[in-house]
């Protein structure tokens, strides 16, 4: 567990190295759910080419660059779930969607929150409606045998037919006191 305000980095490892990662503050940590506020301008790491195109699928040998986060949003992630629920909010600070993001934890030191990312991803609007994103880096990422899309596909199902909306965090509204958190030098390996 981590202490409420304190920054972290969340990270997407894959092949034992870093692939993906974003600064974010500790909204609420028990051993059920860490809650994880990740503002407009937090740090960044994520993968490109020689060129400086993003990388969507994993390589063992990664190259990083920096970029902000381009919108607020919190992460509610369960420690040894296959997924997390994130909530966005428009500029105007109202509720956007959510957005379920499959993965499997592998870590949490109360400093670096570690997951694989499993590619697909699911956007929920307020209405209720389903979009499915990343279909097409699933099916891709299965083919190079990165992951197994049936369970992946299985953990989607059980996340719709349990239907988790709300969460209970849509007007979320963070610490007034709290600056844009920065990745933690000790998370980058």
């Amino acid at each position: 567990m981590s202490t409420v305000g304190a920054e972290i980095a969340v990270r997407d490892v894959w092949f034992g190295r870093t692939w993906r990662a974003f600064a974010a503050r500790v909204v609420s940590s028990t051993p059920e759910l860490v809650v994880l506020w990740s503002p407009k301008g937090s740090e960044s790491l994520y993968p490109v080419d020689a060129d400086g195109r993003e990388v969507r699928l994993p390589n063992e040998q990664p190259v990083l660059a920096r970029r902000s986060t381009p919108r607020d949003s919190i992460a509610l992630q369960r420690p040894g779930a296959r997924h997390s629920i994130w909530v966005f909010w428009n500029p105007d600070g109202s509720f956007k969607h959510w957005y379920v993001n499959f993965e499997r934890t592998i870590g949490w030191n109360g400093a670096c929150f570690d997951t694989v990312d499993e590619k697909l991803d699911l956007i929920v609007t307020p209405d209720g409606a389903l979009r499915w994103k990343d279909e097409d880096e699933l099916e891709h990422a299965a083919e190079l045998g990165l992951l197994d899309p049936a369970e992946v596909r299985a953990e989607a199902d059980r996340v719709v037919a349990a239907w988790p909306f709300p969460t209970g965090w849509e007007d979320f509204r963070p610490d007034p006191a709290w600056g844009v958190p920065r990745l933690p030098e000790d998370c980058l390996g």
